[in-house]
């Protein structure tokens, strides 16, 4: 049932035959009404005063008193100026929460034949996942689930830089320092052993440089003839030509980095529909170049290297490929995309999380892509999102700067450990559910404090903060399900009818507010899609765990009376803790049963 298309519509009837005016009930806008002033919408009536012919308080009260007579969801009105703010009907919140009850696809939207791709993650094979990552991912995850619940067919992907100088230097490392060690042998993550030895090659490459320094040699000169970073460029040659031994390495060291994400995104409770290499799809895009230049969009210069000029744009030039015919990033990207949409016919989105030091590259990529007549482009969204921060270096982290990920993670569960300790609220715990509970509060409330706050801002991570049980975060959110958990229990022992409620009851402020922003689920999902942002859904999802605790604390649930008002407040109860599950799940966040 919706409420606010009744009263647009009623709006419509009413400009019809008050003013003889013909207006879409869809443009007809309704505001929340401002808490101050009684009434659940507001409609603006400023604008009709040229065909009402009267001051727009006069527009408002006529239009009040119309829907008041012909509108059965409108039980009354109050005129602020211009402002008609509309009370609705008791009758018509119960019909609502009703509806909200007998719908077991509530809050969703229905299947679509459309697909969305999001990509998230890519990472690079030489290091372990930093808290850069941790956003990244978390982000994209959401952002899929949101189009999932939404109808679309969602394909989740990353693409894997497995490939570059960056991986042989790793791999010259281990070859030099390693000893055969390997995470068996060292009881060492595969993703940590080899980042470690891209650690260690970059040790032994800056004291090369400074014992060529020493010798006479310009910095510039000594990082360029350095006698590691000569090895590092041979075996990318090899790797390149697919030399047997080279290729052998790639592929075990690789091997071992695979295995430690996987534990990493069993850790993040992510997974992927499609992985995509670098290895495989760095030659992508070379046809397109072709393309390009025989359309005359791209152009060569003297060097053999191609380029497009997007100065009419606003933008610059671009290289689109090397004068020795290799590919750049950008190639790939092209390439990548066109492979996307055809491996894929039915995608109408395709959606990149990257952070946002890549907006420019994106701009050029997607503008490109037009330029080649590739109508899917539009389609294309960069998920741009700023760098946390924290707020202090006392973390665990890589050379004091990059925070590793599953450190966190482990900080993240064992915060959650000691703040629920302290608070005594595993009593009747067994060792098992404890520990359980630990993981489900820590990581809910580290996804929760990296979703909450819009993408597209920087922000400042502190895990004490985001841990607490009061305030805007995953653990006040999961206890309040909690919380409602123990009600629906205890309503169980008490044999409370559940699945719909009496339609003649009088509802209190607080359970009015509630079946409101009930009401308004499916609208804040098409919303977080629209702006590919799960901070909407947090809030959302905050504000309903906040007024539920103000019913809770001004509403007696079993201690009533009357039958009809326990049922409703227990069903009423029902229906927030099955938005909230949903809402959390869409954020990639468990929700317990008992806290």
């Amino acid at each position: 049932m919706d409420l606010a298309l009744d009263i647009q519509k009623g709006i419509q009837s009413a400009l019809r035959e008050l003013y003889s005016h013909e207006v879409a009930w869809s443009e007809l806008g309704l505001q929340p009404t401002r808490k101050e002033f009684g009434g659940t919408y507001t409609f603006v009536t400023f604008p009709y005063g040229k065909i009402s012919k009267k001051s727009p308080q006069d527009t408002a009260q006529q239009i009040g008193e119309y829907l008041t007579e012909h509108v059965a969801t409108v039980a009354g009105f109050n005129v602020v100026k211009g402002f008609l703010n509309i009370e609705i009907a008791p009758s018509a919140w119960l019909a609502v929460l009703n509806a909200a009850l007998a719908d077991p696809n509530f809050g969703k939207g229905h299947k679509k034949k459309q697909s969305v791709m999001v990509e998230y993650s890519s990472p690079n094979t030489n290091k372990p996942l930093h808290l850069g990552h941790l956003r990244n991912i978390f982000l994209g995850y959401s952002v899929a689930k949101i189009y999932d619940a939404l109808g679309y067919e969602v394909v989740k992907v990353q693409i894997i830089n497995d490939r570059g100088i960056h991986i042989c230097k790793s791999m010259l490392a281990w070859q030099k320092f390693g000893e055969g060690e390997t995470p068996a042998s060292s009881a060492m993550k595969g993703d940590k052993l080899v980042g470690k030895y891209y650690v260690a090659f970059d040790k032994a490459y800056k004291e090369e440089i400074a014992a060529l320094v020493a010798a006479g040699k310009t910095k510039e000169e000594a990082e360029k003839q350095a006698p590691s970073l000569l090895e590092a460029q041979e075996m990318l040659r090899k790797w390149e030509a697919k030399d047997p031994e080279v290729y052998r390495l790639w592929e075990t060291m690789n091997g071992w980095v695979y295995e430690g994400f996987d534990k990493t995104y069993a850790q993040m409770g992510v997974d992927f529909d499609q992985l995509y290499y670098e290895s495989d799809t760095y030659l992508l895009g070379k046809d397109a170049v072709e393309e390009g230049l025989k359309s005359g969009h791209f152009f060569e210069k003297e060097d053999g290297s191609v380029w497009i000029d997007l100065t009419d744009e606003g933008l610059d030039q671009k290289i689109v490929r090397r004068s020795d015919g290799t590919a750049v990033y950008m190639t790939q990207d092209i390439g990548t995309a066109i492979q996307r949409f055809k491996e894929y016919p039915d995608l109408e989105r395709l959606v990149y999380t990257v952070g946002n030091e890549q907006d420019y590259h994106f701009k050029v990529l997607f503008l490109i892509l037009k330029k080649l007549g590739y109508k899917w482009a539009d389609g294309c969204f960069h998920l741009s999102y700023g760098m946390v921060d924290l707020p202090s270096g006392k973390m665990k982290s890589r050379e004091g700067t990059v925070v590793d990920a599953d450190d966190l993670m482990a900080e993240m569960i064992q915060i959650a450990e000691d703040h629920t300790r302290e608070l005594g609220k595993i009593d009747g715990f067994s060792a098992e559910q404890a520990t359980a509970l630990y993981d489900t509060i820590g990581m809910g409330a580290l996804k929760y404090f990296l979703l909450k706050v819009d993408p597209k801002k920087r922000m400042l991570f502190d895990p004490k903060e985001s841990i607490e049980f009061q305030g805007n975060t995953g653990p006040f959110i999961q206890y309040t399900y909690a919380r409602i958990s123990a009600i629906l229990r205890r309503a169980d022992e008490l044999k409370v009818e559940r699945g719909s409620v009496a339609t003649d009851l009088n509802l209190s402020t607080n359970e009015v507010e509630l079946i409101y922003l009930l009401s308004e689920c499916q609208n804040k999902l098409q919303l977080a899609a629209e702006e590919y942002s799960p901070a909407v859904i947090a809030q959302y999802v905050y504000d309903l765990a906040k007024e539920y605790n103000k019913f809770y604390a001004d509403q007696p649930i079993f201690t009533e009376e009357s039958a009809d008002v326990v049922g409703l407040r227990v069903n009423l109860s029902k229906q927030v803790a099955h938005t909230i599950e949903l809402g959390m799940s869409l954020l990639g966040i468990a929700v317990p049963e008992r806290m």
